[in-house]
């Protein structure tokens, strides 16, 4: 007899070797009908895999994380699928899921169209409403590299020819298409509904430039055509808000070709960087950090003792002079520690908290910039905690509360905490690894967070905590972390004077909390939609006559409101003032003030809130005092 657990804790007896869906049928026809897969003893798998022994189960549907991802992995395939029946030219590569959904690559004599996209993903409809058996079978790996061989399929026989030759491999069929595929899918192809295919994008064969380029076909799959739906709504909704397309608009920055991968800051744009940056180092120097400002361009021999020239130096740009070779600095920690080298530190000196706004350089691959989310120069809000190991946990505290702080007043309060603890290739102590790790959760647990761990995520040399806040769309962006390192300090021979008199190492905490500040800022433009708080926005107010005979007034107003430090923009031109509220409003200005006979002749103005919510006439000094509040409180 054999025994299958199930999440509740009862049991069923079975005479002999029972499949997942025999089991689901045996509870209801509900669930046999729902059934996408099962987990079994904690490994998902086909409703027709079987268990011959004594197993824990739990029956996978639309409902589960776990089903959605079935789900996607299967219209990956669905995807080959038409692509196969439409271009049997074509040859069939790689399909995994990815967030959100899955892509597949295809090998073509040609380009896919917007109308390809239509036709297949039509097929992709008409396949799946045949409702055809998903069926698995496996066969030994050089039968297999004949088999899609003989099919024409030369990227699928290189793929299983890497498989070691005494593994065996498992095939999915579907109707007349097989592939190559672990699994699991679901167990026919009815159970596809609700599915889009996105935009087509070139992809290199096996991530490498110098093989051939492929076509890369991105999809997204849901378990419900409302969970659809949102998701399409939620694109278009962050397509208005594309950073890229507001930038421009609102006359920002732009990107251009001559320097690929660096921002060019407009005015405006420059202003609100510089708020972002005041602010942080307002942050620093009222937490005990000391700004500090390191070069750009340093020699490759300390590259090579941190270990950067061995294992980043593709990302890395050199130069060279005088027969002398270097690197423009993609990271700032080690000229942190070589100005912490300067001087005998003792015990009494840590922490030391250092911080810079450092400029950094990265070669990233030109396929993967974008906008100034992710660019090869940029500036990170970076610092570096030199503190012994007992000073680890409370500087983890009193990090997470400023940074959760730092993010509330930049309007994001839904943070998600993550600890990443030792990897399998690691360098220290069991007992030095313990003891890092559980400062940081204690430390997280101090400043009252709830977080998940993410076992072997950690740097070989230290574990890290990562910081992500999810903005109005609910999408995550990771920007702030916290990792130990003791490597970078021993490989720089960094010291201190100990209470003991004998000199020790320092542990190194690497710590940022909005990270790079192009990112950020590109973060907060999509947040916001451009529509940005008074205390950030580049120009906080515009000042609008309606006829000449007001523009004396409007000089006086302007200026008493630059006074008051603040940022106003004086708009005396001959056009009908409807046009000029128009204009500033689709720039997304906190307020307006408007100037006629009426206001003049009271000594007051007439304001406009952002959102065409007209305030009324109120006299200059009552205005201020409702901007200054708005600054103080980070509101508007």
């Amino acid at each position: 007899m054999i025994n299958i657990t199930l999440p509740d804790g009862s049991k069923r007896e079975f005479p002999g070797p029972v499949t997942v869906a025999e089991v689901a049928a045996s509870i209801g026809a509900g669930l046999a009908k729902a059934a996408l897969a099962g987990k079994v003893d904690g490994k998902v798998v086909d409703t027709s895999f079987q268990m011959s022994a004594d197993s824990a189960l739990s029956i996978i549907t639309a409902k589960d994380a776990d089903g959605l991802e079935v789900i996607r992995h299967s219209t990956a395939h669905l995807l080959a699928y038409a692509v196969k029946e439409l271009f049997p030219d074509a040859q069939v590569t790689i399909g995994p899921v990815i967030e959100h959904g899955f892509f597949y690559d295809f090998s073509y004599k040609r380009p896919f169209t917007p109308e390809d996209l239509v036709a297949i993903e039509k097929k992709m409809t008409e396949l799946a409403s045949k409702d055809e058996p998903v069926v698995r079978r496996v066969l030994p790996r050089d039968e297999a590299v004949e088999y899609f061989k003989s099919l024409g399929e030369q990227y699928k026989a290189e793929i299983i020819a890497s498989i070691p030759a005494n593994e065996d491999v498992s095939l999915y069929r579907e109707g007349k298409f097989e592939d190559l595929c672990r699994g699991p899918h679901v167990p026919s192809t009815g159970k596809l509904k609700h599915f889009k295919l996105m935009k087509v994008a070139g992809a290199y064969w096996r991530g490498d430039h110098k093989n051939e380029m492929l076509q890369r076909i991105y999809g997204t799959a849901w378990a419900t055509k409302d969970e659809l739906q949102q998701y399409l709504t939620m694109l278009e909704e962050a397509e208005k808000r594309d950073h890229r397309k507001l930038g421009r608009e609102l006359d920002l920055f732009h990107i251009d070709e001559h320097s690929p991968g660096t921002v060019f800051w407009h005015p405006k744009g420059w202003t609100l960087w510089q708020g972002v940056e005041q602010y942080m180092r307002k942050v620093y120097q009222d937490n005990g950090y000391q700004e500090v400002k390191g070069p750009q361009i340093i020699d490759k021999s300390l590259w090579e003792k941190t270990g950067h020239w061995d294992k980043y130096r593709e990302n890395m740009f050199t130069t060279e002079s005088e027969k002398r070779d270097y690197a423009l600095k993609p990271m700032n920690c080690p000229g942190h520690i070589l100005i912490y080298k300067q001087g005998i530190k003792s015990y009494r000196d840590l922490p030391l908290r250092f911080g810079e706004f450092g400029q950094c350089h990265r070669n990233e691959p030109s396929g993967g910039l974008h906008g100034i989310m992710r660019v090869r120069a940029f500036t990170q809000d970076d610092g570096h905690i030199f503190c012994t190991e007992a000073q680890i946990q409370e500087e983890v505290k009193t990090f997470t509360t400023l940074l959760q702080k730092v993010y509330k007043d930049f309007g994001f309060t839904n943070i998600i905490y993550k600890l990443s603890t030792r990897p399998e290739k690691r360098i220290g102590t069991e007992e030095s690894w313990d003891r890092a790790e559980n400062a940081l959760a204690e430390g997280l647990r101090a400043s009252g967070c709830d977080f998940e761990y993410l076992p072997g995520e950690g740097a070989f040399y230290g574990p890290k905590i990562e910081y992500t806040l999810k903005d109005a769309l609910g999408r995550p962006w990771q920007c702030g972390t916290i990792q130990v390192d003791p490597n970078l300090p021993e490989r720089l021979d960094a010291e201190f004077v100990g209470e003991d008199g004998s000199r020790h190492r320092p542990v190194m905490l690497h710590r940022a909390i909005v990270g790079s500040l192009e990112r950020f800022i590109g973060i907060l433009i999509e947040e916001s939609a451009g529509a940005l708080p008074a205390w950030l926005a580049p120009v906080q107010i515009a000042v609008l006559n309606i006829t000449d005979a007001q523009a004396e007034y409007a000089r006086n107003v302007a200026k008493t409101l630059q006074d008051q430090g603040l940022r106003v923009h004086l708009d005396l031109r001959n056009e009908k003032i409807t046009y000029k509220i128009r204009e500033h409003s689709m720039q997304k200005l906190p307020y307006l003030i408007v100037i006629g006979d009426k206001e003049m002749a009271a000594g007051a103005v007439a304001v406009r809130a952002r959102g065409g919510q007209d305030l009324g006439a109120m006299p200059l000094e009552s205005f201020i005092e409702r901007i200054t509040s708005d600054i103080a409180n980070k509101t508007s």
